[in-house]
């Protein structure tokens, strides 16, 4: 699956999707591909308030858990709640239904040290 374009991308292999106010955040093919069958996703709740670089939830695998973090700093809007029965979803179609959270930002600072896709593709090829 190619990494999309309009969006851009951390090192820790999250991806963020900025419209207005609101950023969409998911994790990379790249990262569920070594995480192999995802089993179970715990984002922290809506109105979770934090700063760029925290972490905000967690990814469980048949092979490990993964810490997932946010460039920017902000306010849980909505979490996926997909995939609390179908975790499944990050596996199958990580940059569309497989979504984590949306956020409403406060500080969009975090967003110049993100990759842009061909930046991330040429580091994970």
């Amino acid at each position: 699956m190619p990494t999309p374009a309009d969006r851009q991308y951390s090192s820790s292999h999250e991806w963020h999707k900025l419209e207005g106010d609101t950023l969409t955040l998911g994790l990379t093919q790249f990262a569920v591909d070594q995480l192999t069958d995802v089993t179970y996703v715990e984002m922290k709740k809506a109105g979770t308030k934090f700063k760029a670089g925290d972490v905000i939830g967690e990814v469980e695998s048949v092979k490990t858990t993964s810490d997932i973090y946010c460039a920017v700093a902000g306010e849980i809007a909505e979490v996926n709640a997909a995939l609390a029965d179908k975790p499944q979803l990050l596996n199958t179609d990580p940059y569309g239904q497989g979504w984590l959270v949306k956020v409403r930002v406060t500080d969009k600072g975090g967003l110049s040290k993100l990759m842009d896709s061909k930046t991330y593709d040429a580091q994970h090829p």
